[in-house]
Formats: structure tokens, sequence, C-alpha cells
């Protein structure tokens, strides 16, 4: 989907890479991503007969591709410590979609190592949701959702403030740097962006965030939380693509 939203282009980076060259993808285990996108760019070269070497990182085995070239990589680590050695080893590399996983701290961390990792020249992409100028709210009931949304954000110490994270990109010392930004919209078919159900059991993944301290902090129990999550499913259908959120690719290079 995200590839669609930015015109059917797996990176916007502006590279020529070659036989030999280095690229590594951070979150490559995600469960939205499970290796997809490693494996395309990969495939996508190897049709030009430029065969690279890919490390693919996450901090979980568990949605790792069983099957990928010899040239791919898959292994446990994190973005916030990559392996010391890896000092201006890769020509290009990409991260998407986790936003919600690290909080300003670690971003800080994350934007440092990746620094660290290129060479020279080399381009960093991240691709990411915004989580601050967010349009989930569009009647009574994903109106409030959204507002739980935000405030577990902030608990756990995620401003979800892309424009900092591209303030973030330049103070780590990082140039030329581009930024575009598209909108997915939500409806009952996911036709220009995510279904209904979709965005559904995406907030139904923060349940055990939201009801942890019995629901108190943010007024609601378990089951009021899934009747919130069902109403505004039922919003987002009557009203196909008004509810929104914006995803931003991030490029930038090493000088």
């Amino acid at each position: 989907m995200i590839v669609k939203l930015f015109g059917n282009r797996l990176f916007l980076a502006p590279f020529k890479l070659e036989t030999g060259s280095r690229v590594l993808e951070s979150a490559a285990g995600t469960e939205n991503n499970a290796g997809i996108w490693a494996l395309e760019f990969f495939e996508e070269h190897r049709k030009n007969d430029i065969i690279l070497n890919m490390d693919c990182i996450d901090i979980s085995d568990r949605q790792f591709p069983r099957d990928h070239p010899s040239n791919m990589h898959f292994f446990v680590s994190s973005v916030t410590d990559l392996p010391a050695e890896w000092i201006g080893r890769f020509s290009f590399v990409h991260q998407r979609l986790l936003v919600s996983a690290l909080n300003d701290t670690l971003w800080r961390q994350a934007i440092s190592e990746l620094f660290r990792v290129l060479v020279p020249g080399g381009w960093l992409e991240l691709v990411e949701a915004e989580g601050k100028d967010v349009h989930y709210g569009i009647g009574p009931n994903s109106t409030r959702l959204q507002s739980i949304f935000l405030q577990v954000y902030e608990n756990k110490g995620h401003s979800g403030d892309l424009t900092a994270l591209l303030s973030l990109v330049e103070k780590t010392g990082f140039v030329d740097i581009q930024s575009e930004i598209r909108p997915s919209r939500i409806g009952p078919s996911g036709e220009n962006g995510y279904s209904s159900g979709e965005i559904g059991n995406f907030f139904r993944g923060l349940k055990r965030d939201v009801i942890e301290d019995g629901g108190g902090i943010y007024g609601v129990t378990e089951e009021e939380y899934e009747s919130l999550v069902q109403e505004s499913e039922l919003e987002w259908n009557m009203t196909p693509d008004k509810a929104h959120v914006f995803y931003r690719t991030i490029v930038a290079r090493k000088p």
C-alpha cells in the first residue's frame, strides 16, 4: 500500500547502486513488512544485473522470510544499537513504520546509528505514518478514539511529529534532505488506502496500552473500548475517504 501511495516506487532516494553495494533494511520483520520490501528491492536490482549484498534486521525474527537469496542476511538487531564494526558499511539504508515503536530518545539514538553505518555519500530513507497530525475523527466515536490514541502516544513518550524527525535528521548531520507526503484514506473497501477494518484492528492492537491500568486514565473499560472501535468503523464506512492518515518519506544523504 505504501509503495502504491508513492507512485509504485520502492524507493525515492536518487542513488545508483552497483553489484556488491551493501544495503541495510531496518525493521525488516514487522507485521506489515515481513521482509517483503527487501525481497522486492533485491529482485528489482537483480533484473538489471545488479546483485546487492543486503543486511535486514529487526528486534524479532518471527516475521523473517524462510526463503531468500543467499546475498540477503536476516538477523536480530536493534537500530538503536547496531554492530560496532558497522562503520561506513552501507550505501543505502531503508527503514519504515517505527514511529510508534521508538520514543523521542530512541529516535535520536537510531538516527545517530544510521548515520554511523552509512558510507560518505550514502543515502538514508525513512517512511513513517504521521502520529500527531492525524485525521481519524469524523464522528463522535472516532473523534474520541483519536483522542485516546494521541494520549497513548504522549504517555509513552512519542511525539509522533514527523516534522521533528526531519529536524533530527538535519541536526545529526545529513544533507540534501527531501520529504514527500501522501494521504492514505480510510473507507469500507480500502481502495484508496486502508479499509475501515484494517484501521480498526490497528486500534485493537493498542487495547493493552489503553486498559493496562483498568482504563482509568483514558476513561474506558475493555468492553467500552471495543465498542468504541466498532462504532468508529461504522463511521468510517458511512463517510468513505474522509478520515485519513499521512505518510511521509524522508530522504537524506550523509556528506
